[in-house]
């Protein structure tokens, strides 16, 4: 059944064009950020500057979540951090372009993600709250997402940005977008319930009472490891790239894109025909083959790598979100998105982010990187991961929620 059929037009150029913009601003920064902060000799923060990230995700997705979930309506909370991101990314692109103090601008950078940390699960509660049925709509229109990161790298490398502050200064307008995009979305109800609410719930921290379930234990752990090895993927592909002769590295980062679009609209038929548990296995699986071409240090098998990050990306990461909304009682499902925030952009990416940066420098040797050795190593990472999917995984009562949904009577 057609998408358009199940929710108005209006609804859904709404919700693609909150994907698309919000995609765009997110690719203008991660993407060029690595290239960006090699040119104004800033190579020895890099991989701290990624993990700024995965320090915000301790911190902001789940306040913001709780705050989401009970005391302002999602598109309000998403506003205002739409329009602080916009101005922590300048802040920082100044900084880094004035050449200030190393770490200063990673404190700035911090800033940045804390803002910008919360804003993709609140997104996607947004978007999930107006659809009728998510394993059919949500993966057409979250490529719209994956096309704008898309279009903002081909708008980078057009604008021969790809080493350049002005991909900062892009992105910081780019969120602007974002924030204007929340005033044609209609304001969503929120339980009014936050008078007698203790210290831990109004940090977020029940959302932890999830893990209690077993799948969805298994499930926030997966995406937590598979995480790990990801973070060698933006910050060391381009310099691979380079390497290589393939100049234009924003550009070709995007061919994953390629892939992650078609693998999204193909998603809902899987779901309905597929376990979980085998697509989730696909997704790990296609991350081992990824890591193992890139291995082989050629141009067309380190592009093959990129090509199927794709298909990897979206079989794991998209389908927990689909699994969460289906899976968590309603009035939980914000704060189970920022869980899965915190899992994947807290622990995985910070464990992620370091581990392949020390893993990177063991393997750049003064004759050159052993690049053969730092993919392998990756490779074997995610197959441990996909070891413990399948064997941890259950996938019983599908159709149950958890925590229960309270008592009506």
């Amino acid at each position: 059944m057609p998408v358009l059929t199940t929710i108005r037009r209006t609804e859904y150029a709404e919700l693609t064009a909150l994907f698309f913009i919000q995609g765009a601003a997110l690719g203008m920064w991660l993407v060029p950020l690595s290239s960006v902060l090699d040119a104004h000799g800033l190579h020895a923060i890099k991989a701290y500057a990624f993990a700024t990230t995965a320090v915000a995700a301790f911190i902001s997705p789940l306040i913001f979540g709780a705050m989401a979930d009970r005391h302002a309506s999602p598109v309000k909370v998403l506003r205002g951090l739409s329009l602080a991101t916009a101005g922590a990314m300048a802040l920082a692109t100044t900084a880094i372009h004035l050449r200030w103090s190393p770490w200063l601008v990673l404190a700035l950078i911090q800033l940045h993600a804390l803002c910008s940390s919360p804003t993709w699960s609140i997104s996607s509660t947004i978007v999930f709250a107006r659809l009728e049925d998510a394993k059919k709509e949500f993966g057409p229109i979250r490529a719209m997402a994956t096309l704008g990161w898309m279009s903002g790298c081909w708008l980078v490398s057009l604008l021969n940005a790809d080493d350049s502050t002005r991909a900062g200064y892009y992105g910081a307008v780019t969120w602007l977008a974002v924030g204007a995009c929340t005033y044609f979305l209609p304001i969503l109800a929120t339980p009014k319930s936050a008078e007698h609410l203790t210290l831990r719930q109004r940090l977020g921290l029940d959302a932890l009472t999830l893990l209690k379930n077993r799948d969805h234990r298994v499930v926030f752990i997966t995406v937590a490891l598979f995480a790990i090895p990801l973070c060698g993927f933006y910050p060391y592909t381009p310099p691979h790239l380079r390497e290589l002769g393939l100049l234009r590295t924003t550009a070709w980062m995007t061919l994953g894109q390629v892939t992650e679009i078609i693998t999204m609209f193909m998603l809902g038929g899987l779901l309905l025909k597929w376990r979980l548990k085998w697509i989730f296995a696909c997704g790990l699986g296609f991350g081992v083959l990824r890591f193992a071409l890139s291995a082989i240090n050629s141009k067309a098998g380190l592009l093959a790598g990129v090509v199927l990050h794709g298909c990897s990306f979206t079989l794991v990461f998209i389908t927990a979100q689909i699994y969460l909304d289906q899976r968590v009682e309603a009035a939980w499902r914000a704060r189970a998105q920022a869980l899965m925030a915190l899992m994947n952009g807290g622990v995985g990416n910070l464990i992620g982010y370091l581990g392949t940066g020390w893993w990177f420098a063991a393997c750049a040797l003064p004759s050159g990187t052993k690049w053969p050795m730092f993919w392998g190593g990756l490779a074997v990472t995610v197959a441990a991961v996909l070891v413990y999917f399948l064997t941890a995984y259950r996938g019983r009562n599908q159709m149950a929620t958890y925590p229960p949904p309270p008592p009506t009577g």
